[in-house]
């Protein structure tokens, strides 16, 4: 006969350490969404140390660890195949949160993967890939080891001392950048803590980071588990709808707007509304514009896609903008570069009506708020304003689609190569990659000078192809999220439906940051494409640093002159060949014509591949549009430099334009 929990008489329950009671949980968490179903947790990605190898690490072992098992039955608590965890093996901490994440974006939030790293650098090198999950809004599981709960020596290896608290440890660095943080210091206080870890997993308006703190002692304790906590479970993610007054207000809001303009944000595609954008920008005509987590609402070619918006956006779009009466922002945080540093949306009588999820965001810039699901809000929108005939003016659309039209001459003339024979330019890279893509190519960046070009040039062509990660804007992030995407992809492969081309995009300075994970690539054989431009320093900050009087201070990878500084000569850093080192099979490209072999031949590559290429400083022709807007990046108030002082009289022109909206 099974022993009965005392907590809940007459429940059989099963003998397990917490480890492997937490593994064969998040086992048979599930979410459903518009009748799909599918693993909640459907990986661990992991580091292992003394902190939590001999916790979850064994539990992983008992669960059938391993990306399709080991042919055995699933060891305890697994309940077979069904139940089993595939475990991912990491290089670095940090890079396997990327990972996660760039999994769960890829997945529509609807499945995320755990992360397990041991005690003391192990929790810590979590903190910035938390910090990147929660400012994106997307659900990863952390399980760091923590010191013993029971003390029986203090301190442990890897313990921080706290003379004022004795329950501190390092792991309380992710109390901020989580969204729930918990410390199980005991094993029945994992059963709540777990609940509600899933509960804000699976919560469309305020996922994020989840961490369950594991003191390696707990981890390893039994106890006697009731079986009702193994049962599967389903997380519905729901889709609010509108309050009616709410949508009253918006409805006459939209009527009485002449020159409005909808600011396409992330929350577009989390909600799967990009058809029911399309629908509505059909009946209105209201132009779109979007933020970098929207881009690709509406496909490039769509007419009422005008670009991305903001500092890093269109010139069509930030006309627009600056003449707007109605600002319709659907599922964005209007950050500053949205609205370049509140100078952007520069009509005395503009208002804005914000559809959004959570009432935090939907209430910012003084907005009317329209508190529900992306596709929701738009459908109830759209009906209701479908009796009452609006329509933008058609000269308002005639002269949008020609800004658009004029804009994509520009494109055109970034991405020209009249010499086939020169060393490529940054943009001319992105047009050749450009010309090689279609719809199912999926383009990944975070940092640099790439996601402004991309944002204001590429021509997105399917709602999941731009996957620029700008909350945070986190160099290193790239590589490790091309992994994530290609796993999310793989599992929704088959004979009839290979594995679509995932680029990860990088200048040297992201590459040096965090290439660990091309290793995992190679272990894993994903066909990443990973393009490296090497354009010897950091060329977005070496840009504003001229800009804003610092003269390119400590931005150029060069060896130091004579008077200390950094003009001498490049260094003499191959990373072809230290991508090559860690198992990449590279593509060397010196000219137009080789880069446009090399890209065509790393996209029918089966194996992981790497096109690497120098790149050329654009001139004023050959380079990108410059900033459409301002970003408010503070210059020296006094200084004896003449870049600085020219600088700061800028600036001061500038800031005056700012306002507030209220």
């Amino acid at each position: 006969m099974s022993p009965t929990s005392p907590a809940n008489p007459g429940c059989p329950t099963r003998r397990l350490t917490t480890a492997q009671a937490l593994v064969a949980f998040l086992a048979r968490q599930y979410t459903e969404r518009d009748g799909r179903r599918q693993r909640l947790i459907s990986a661990t990605w992991g580091i292992f140390g003394h902190g939590n190898v001999a916790g979850i690490g064994q539990a992983l072992v008992e669960a059938g660890g391993g990306r399709s098992g080991d042919g055995r039955n699933g060891g305890a608590g697994s309940g077979g195949a069904a139940h089993r965890m595939p475990y991912l093996q990491g290089r670095n901490e940090q890079a396997m949160v990327h990972a996660a994440v760039g999994y769960a974006r890829q997945s529509g939030r609807l499945s995320a993967h755990a992360v397990t790293t041991s005690i003391g650098p192990g929790a810590t090198n979590l903190v910035t890939g938390a910090a990147l999950a929660t400012i994106n809004r997307l659900p990863v599981l952390l399980l760091p080891g923590d010191t013993f709960a029971t003390r029986p020596a203090d301190p442990v290896l890897q313990q921080l001392e706290v003379e004022y608290a004795g329950d501190v440890s390092v792991n309380d660095c992710l109390r901020p950048v989580s969204r729930y943080f918990d410390r199980i210091t005991r094993p029945e206080a994992l059963i709540p803590a777990a609940l509600q870890a899933m509960r804000v997993l699976a919560d469309p308006a305020g996922t994020g980071a989840v961490t369950l703190a594991l003191p390696q002692d707990v981890q390893a304790e039994a106890y006697d588990w009731p079986e009702e906590f193994f049962a599967e479970r389903d997380w519905h993610l729901r889709r609010p709808a509108p309050d009616t007054h709410e949508l009253e207000a918006a409805v006459r809001a939209v009527r009485s707007a002449r020159r409005p303009l909808i600011v396409a944000g992330g929350g577009i595609r989390h909600s799967a509304a990009e058809e029911t954008l399309a629908a509505f920008t059909a009946a209105t005509r209201i132009p779109v514009a979007s933020t970098q987590a929207g881009k690709g609402a509406l496909r490039h070619d769509h007419p009422a896609d005008v670009g991305g918006i903001g500092h890093t956006g269109t010139a069509t779009a930030d006309e627009l903008a600056r003449t707007a009466d109605l600002v319709i922002g659907i599922g964005t945080r209007f950050s500053d570069f949205t609205t370049a540093s509140g100078t952007l949306f520069a009509n005395p009588a503009v208002r804005f009506l914000h559809l959004n999820i959570t009432g935090f965001d939907a209430h910012k810039l003084a907005a009317l708020p329209l508190v529900a699901d992306a596709r929701a809000g738009l459908e109830a929108l759209t009906a209701a304003l479908a009796g009452r005939g609006y329509r933008v003016d058609p000269a308002y659309e005639t002269e949008y689609t020609g800004a658009k039209e004029a804009w994509e001459e520009r494109v055109e003339a970034s991405f020209a190569t009249p010499d086939p024979t020169a060393r490529p330019t940054q943009t001319q890279v992105l047009g050749l990659l450009d010309a090689l893509a279609t719809e199912d190519d999926i383009l990944i960046n975070a940092a640099g000078s790439l996601p402004g070009d991309l944002h204001k040039l590429w021509r997105t062509r399917s709602r999941d192809q731009y996957h620029v990660e700008y909350g945070y804007s986190c160099m290193g992030y790239e590589i490790p999220a091309a992994i994530g995407v290609l796993l999310a992809d793989g599992a929704r492969t088959g004979p009839d439906r290979p594995r679509r081309p995932v680029w990860a995009l990088v200048g040297d300075g992201t590459y040096l940051m965090n290439p660990t994970e091309i290793v995992t690539a190679v272990q894993e054989n994903l066909p990443l494409k990973l393009l490296i431009l090497q354009n010897h320093g950091y060329a977005s900050i070496g840009g504003l640093s001229e800009s804003v009087g610092a003269e390119g201070f400590g931005t150029a990878y060069r060896h130091r002159d004579a008077d200390g500084g950094f003009t001498g000569p490049p260094l003499p850093v191959d990373l072809a060949a230290n991508a090559a080192s860690l198992g990449l099979r590279v593509l060397r490209a010196t000219t137009v014509d080789d880069l446009r072999t090399a890209l065509a031949e790393a996209r029918d590559a089966g194996g992981p591949t790497c096109v690497y290429v120098e790149t050329e400083t654009p001139d004023t022709v050959s380079g990108p549009p410059p900033a459409q807007a301002w970003w408010d990046v503070p210059v020296a108030e006094t200084a004896s430099r003449p870049a600085a002082v020219k600088a700061r009289e800028e600036y001061d022109r500038q800031v005056a334009a700012r306002r507030r909206h209220l």
